[in-house]
C-alpha cells in the first residue's frame, strides 16, 4: 500500500500555531489555534519568563524574596509551559493529518460546525474529562512537584524564608540519608519498623478479614446478621476513637489491660502466672499493641469484600468437592481462596500501601514513642510520622523530609506496580 503523502510545507507553517491549519482551509480553527499562541507569549512576556528564572536562582535578596513563593510560581509556570509544548506539537500533528486527508481528497470539516461535529464525534471524551484533568494539575501535580523540587533544597530551619534564602543543593539530602551517621541509623530502625508494621498489621487485618467471612458464611454456622453487626462495629466507630480509646485501655498503670484483664485472666488461669505489661513504655509491647490495633480496625472492611464474593461462589463447586471427598481445608485452598484473590487482589494491595503510610494509629497511640531512635524520631514511628515530626520539630528539616517522602512514594509505587503485574490485577479478558 502506497504511504500517504502531505505537503512538506505544512510543517514549516505549522511553527507557528494556526498557520498550518489556515493553510489547510481551516480559518476557524486556525484563528483558536493563533490566539492561543498569541496568549501564551504575552503570558510569557508579562510572567513567564520572569518565573522560570526565579525557579533556577530562588531569589537573591534575603528578607524581600521569598524561597518558596518564587519555587511554586516558577513549577506553576514550568507545568503551563509543558502543556503548551503539548498543544503545539498537537496542532502540527493536526495540521499533517488534515493535509494528509485533503491530498487524497478527503472532505476537510471547516468553520464553527466543523469544530463543533469533530469534538461530538472524536472529542467528546476528551471536552468532558479536560475540566478534571486541570483541577488535577493544580491540586495534585503542582504540590508534588514542589516537593519533589524542595528534596534537592537546603530548605531547613537555618534557611527558612523570606528571613534566608533556599538554594539549590542537588543530592544532598539523600546523601545525608544514606551516608550521614546520624540520619542513617535514624532512617534504618525507622525503615525496617516501617516495613515490619505493614507486613504484620496488614497481614494480620487480612487474614481476620478472610477468615471471619469463610467461617460466617458456612450453612451451619446461626445467626449470621447479628455476627455480621458484630463484625462491622469496629468500622462503624471512626477510627481516631477507638486509636484514642485504645492509648487508654493500654495504659500501663491504669489502663483496662493491665488493671482488669491480666488479673482476671490470673484467676481463670491460676497455672499461668502474668504479670503487668509496659504496653506504652515498652518499645516492644508498644508495637506488639498497635499491631494487634490495627488488626482490629482493619479486618470489618477485609470481611465485607469477601462476604460479597463468597456470595458469588457457587455451591455446585463445593458440591462437586465435596462429593471426590475434598476436605474442608482443600476447598477453602482449591476453590474459595482462588476466587477471592482473583477478585481482592488489588484491594489486599492497597491495605499494604495504605498501613505503610497510615499516620493516624502511629500518632494517636502514642505519638512515635516510646523513646527515640534519634534524629527526631520515636521507637515505633515510622517513616510518614517521622516526616511530620521532621517538619514540626523546633529545628525543622523540610528538604529531608521531602527526600524522605519521595523514598516513601517510589517504594509504594514500586511495589504496588509489581504486585499489580504479578497478580494481573488489572487484566482485561
Amino acid at each position: 500500500m502506497k504511504k500517504q503523502e502531505y505537503d512538506k510545507k505544512i510543517i514549516l507553517y505549522a511553527l507557528i500555531p494556526g498557520l498550518g491549519q489556515f493553510k489547510n482551509g481551516q480559518k476557524e480553527k486556525g484563528a483558536i489555534f493563533l490566539t492561543i499562541f498569541g496568549l501564551f507569549c504575552l503570558e510569557s512576556a508579562f510572567f513567564g519568563i520572569n518565573a522560570l528564572q526565579e525557579l533556577i536562582t530562588l531569589g537573591s535578596e534575603p528578607g524581600i524574596d521569598n524561597s518558596m513563593f518564587l519555587m511554586v510560581r516558577g513549577t506553576l509556570q514550568l507545568l503551563i509551559t509543558l502543556i503548551f509544548v503539548g498543544f503545539y506539537v498537537s496542532q502540527i500533528r493536526d495540521a499533517i493529518k488534515v493535509n494528509k486527508n485533503k491530498t487524497i481528497g478527503l472532505p476537510i470539516a471547516t468553520g464553527f460546525t466543523g469544530i463543533k461535529g469533530s469534538l461530538a464525534t472524536h472529542g467528546f471524551p476528551y471536552l468532558l474529562t479536560f475540566p478534571a484533568y486541570i483541577l488535577m494539575i493544580f491540586t495534585i501535580v503542582l504540590p508534588v512537584l514542589v516537593t519533589l523540587f524542595m528534596a534537592f533544597t537546603n530548605y531547613d530551619f537555618n534557611h527558612i524564608p523570606p528571613a534566608a534564602l533556599i538554594d539549590w543543593i542537588g543530592i544532598q539530602n539523600f546523601k545525608d540519608m544514606f551516608f550521614l551517621s546520624s540520619y542513617r541509623s535514624t532512617f534504618m530502625a525507622v525503615f525496617s519498623w516501617t516495613l515490619i508494621w505493614t507486613l504484620i498489621a496488614s497481614t494480620l487485618q487480612i487474614i481476620l478479614g478472610v477468615f471471619t467471612a469463610t467461617v460466617a458464611h458456612q450453612d451451619w454456622i446461626k445467626g449470621k446478621r447479628i455476627f455480621g453487626i458484630i463484625f462491622l462495629l469496629p468500622w462503624a466507630v471512626p477510627a481516631f476513637v477507638t486509636i484514642m480509646s485504645f492509648s487508654n485501655i493500654f495504659n500501663d498503670s491504669a489502663g483496662a489491660i493491665n488493671v482488669q484483664i491480666i488479673p482476671l485472666l490470673n484467676k481463670l488461669l491460676p497455672f499461668v502466672d502474668l504479670s503487668a505489661i509496659n504496653w506504652m513504655t515498652d518499645p516492644f509491647w508498644t508495637k506488639v499493641a498497635l499491631i494487634m490495633i490495627q488488626g482490629w480496625l482493619g479486618f470489618p472492611y477485609i470481611y465485607v469484600l469477601v462476604t460479597g464474593i463468597l456470595q458469588s461462589i457457587s455451591d455446585d463447586l463445593y458440591e462437586a468437592a465435596t462429593i471426590d471427598g475434598a476436605s474442608p481445608l482443600q476447598k477453602f485452598n482449591n476453590i474459595t481462596l482462588p476466587a477471592i484473590l482473583s477478585v481482592a487482589a488489588p484491594t489486599f494491595v492497597t491495605q499494604y500501601t495504605f498501613n505503610f503510610n497510615n499516620f493516624s494509629i502511629i500518632y494517636l497511640f502514642n505519638e512515635g514513642g516510646p523513646g527515640d531512635v534519634g534524629g527526631g524520631a520515636g521507637n515505633t514511628d515510622i517513616l510518614i510520622s517521622w516526616i511530620y515530626k521532621l517538619t514540626t520539630n523546633t529545628t525543622p528539616q523540610y528538604g529531608l523530609a521531602s527526600a524522605v517522602t519521595l523514598l516513601i512514594s517510589a517504594i509504594v509505587i514500586a511495589v504496588s506496580l509489581l504486585v499489580f503485574k504479578k497478580t494481573n490485577a488489572f487484566k482485561m479478558d
